[in-house]
């Protein structure tokens, strides 16, 4: 391996480093230094003062009191509080469940559609696919809601004019089917995100490894779970991942169609309004927001992605392997 001097001539080992520092570190410091800032000042330090705070009693504009666990043994523990987390938890469980069977199973049955080669106006499926993605959540959540509501929205109305009176239901105030219309609302709108990620990735796939399959007289389902699946499994795994982060964040599709208060009977409260109505808002009846209890809530959610995040990472690369 040549040295420094003789890369640069006319210049010793030192001025060498000095010359090559400044040429080839100084440069990707400067690039990677403005998203390490970034970083640092938007993630790292709202997360680490988040876990600080969750060590500490406080609650509205009073002062900060060390209680150490306390505010995560009343979490898991103690009382209503503790029946109200765990709910949430399943709750948000649940919601994520719903995105996986019918998002994304769904989005894969449209990318495989539109990539057969025999499928005509692609560019026009793809578009009504993915125009609800555009749409803003909190507009898609009050226009459904609209649609659901039980008096006079279209729905019961389609029902009832079918004859079918006995399943038009108040959608949303049924404790038992709240969270699953609004699971599938949430998956009818983003069902265009997975359908493009997994559309791009069987494009990518060589077209002689097809022809390879139907001249050995392969049949189109055995191309698809022996060519097609297993070379976009690593995709599946990215859509996955997604699908557990944005779902355990989700937030808005609840508040625009049942409020933050987990209504009817918080069988549509998750982690996300739990949190906005402990750490916020306040609970109701004292109406101060706990920011030790916030910040506990918030600072599990973040172990639990973290966790949720790499075990499917991990059973994706044992299933490549």
């Amino acid at each position: 391996m040549m040295s420094l001097s003789n890369r640069i001539p006319g210049i010793g080992p030192a001025r060498g480093k000095m010359v090559f520092f400044r040429r080839e570190v100084l440069p990707w410091v400067g690039y990677l230094l403005p998203a390490l800032l970034i970083y640092t000042v938007f993630m790292a330090y709202p997360l680490l003062s988040s876990v600080k705070m969750s060590f500490y009693a406080s609650q509205g504009a009073a002062g900060t009191t060390f209680v150490g666990f306390d505010n995560y043994i009343r979490l898991f523990t103690q009382g209503e509080q503790a029946t109200r987390y765990w709910g949430a938890l399943g709750n948000t469980f649940y919601f994520f469940f719903i995105h996986m069977i019918v998002q994304n199973i769904l989005g894969l049955v449209f990318a495989l559609i539109l990539s057969s080669p025999f499928q005509r106006g692609a560019g026009i499926y793809r578009t009504i696919i993915f125009i609800p993605a555009t749409l803003a959540v909190l507009v898609t959540g009050y226009l459904w809601k609209l649609i659901l509501n039980p008096q006079w929205g279209a729905v019961n109305l389609i029902l009832t004019r079918m004859g079918l009176e006995g399943w038009a239901l108040a959608w949303l105030g049924e404790p038992k089917v709240a969270l699953t219309v609004i699971s599938l609302v949430s998956s009818w709108q983003w069902v265009g995100m997975p359908t493009m990620i997994f559309l791009a990735g069987l494009q990518t796939i060589p077209e002689e490894l097809f022809e390879a399959a139907r001249i050995d007289g392969a049949s189109g389902g055995q191309v698809l779970r022996h060519v097609k699946l297993p070379l976009i499994l690593p995709i599946m795994g990215i859509v996955a991942v997604l699908t557990f982060v944005n779902n355990f964040n989700a937030f808005d599709v609840v508040f625009s169609m049942a409020n933050v208060n987990g209504a009817p009977m918080y069988s549509t409260d998750l982690l996300g309004t739990l949190f906005y109505r402990v750490g916020i808002a306040g609970q109701h009846p004292v109406g101060i927001p706990d920011r030790g209890l916030g910040a506990a809530i918030a600072t599990v959610t973040f172990f639990l992605l973290i966790a949720g995040v790499r075990l499917m990472q991990r059973l994706t690369r044992s299933k490549e392997v």
